[in-house]
């Protein structure tokens, strides 16, 4: 069931997702050569405290921290570890706030040690295509339109630019639960006009979540968590949370990245 928001709900959620996107925003302003990925979960932890909220993703079953934190090969679900990161890594933060009683969940994807546009050019590029899927689809959180639109949009940016996209792996409704329905994927599944279509007071998690290799992943028998890229090949995902309204879309969790 798809659970629409009230004004008053939508509300409190851009609240809520202001304070996730700026926590966001500092912890991606903090994660550089030598940072710690167990200290970005610490970080998180207090920041989120100082909000007001508590981390979304500890209300997952058997998930006991704040962030995902993946680096590389890792797609989602990266546990924070002891690992420092090194000049090129590719760190993707994904984190949540339950403020107020709602959810929002936010992800960005940045390469550390970028100092000048001449530096990790390709890396760039592979990241620039995440940037334009996700606001495209965000532009098309309009009423009327459906979920296929978003699929087949990132779906054709992603592979028109030769990467895969994760099949496995989509976005999702978000509110008084972190994963909600509609499920939002990245791929055009049968035919988009059978796809739910907005109505209006929709809070949705849009997230591209691809990779450079044939798509194909894997979940760490070590840790149960950890989806990574079968093939070693780097993967990138960005996430907002959206509103859809009579108005247009709102990017909930909006922060200045």
């Amino acid at each position: 069931m798809i659970y629409k928001k009230t004004l008053e709900e939508i509300r409190i959620m851009r609240e809520g997702g202001a304070k996730l996107g700026a926590i966001l925003q500092q912890l991606l302003e903090y994660a550089d050569v030598g940072v710690c990925l167990n200290d970005i979960e610490l970080r998180a932890n207090k920041l989120i405290q100082d909000s007001g909220g508590t981390p979304s993703f500890k209300t997952v079953s058997g998930y006991r921290w704040a962030t995902c934190v993946c680096v590389n090969d890792v797609v989602v679900h990266g546990i924070p570890t002891p690992y420092k990161l090194i000049r090129g890594d590719i760190l993707t933060i994904d984190i949540g706030l339950l403020y107020q009683g709602f959810h929002t969940d936010t992800a960005w994807t940045k390469i550390i040690g970028d100092e000048s546009p001449e530096k990790f050019k390709e890396k760039r590029h592979f990241l620039e295509i995440g940037r334009k899927a996700l606001y495209q689809a965000i532009d098309l959180c309009r009423i009327g339109n459906c979920i296929g639109d978003i699929s087949e949009s990132n779906q054709s940016i992603i592979e028109g630019a030769g990467f895969s996209v994760v099949k496995s792996l989509v976005g999702h409704g978000v509110g008084r639960a972190l994963h909600e329905d509609p499920q939002i994927p990245n791929y055009i599944r049968g035919k988009k006009e059978n796809t739910y279509k907005f109505q209006g007071g929709e809070t949705i998690a849009i997230e591209p979540i691809y990779v450079r290799g044939n798509g194909d992943v894997y979940t760490s028998a070590n840790d149960g968590w950890t989806i990574a890229t079968r093939d070693g090949s780097p993967a990138v995902f960005f996430e907002h949370s959206i509103a859809v309204t009579k108005d247009g879309p709102i990017i909930l969790t909006k922060a200045e990245l």
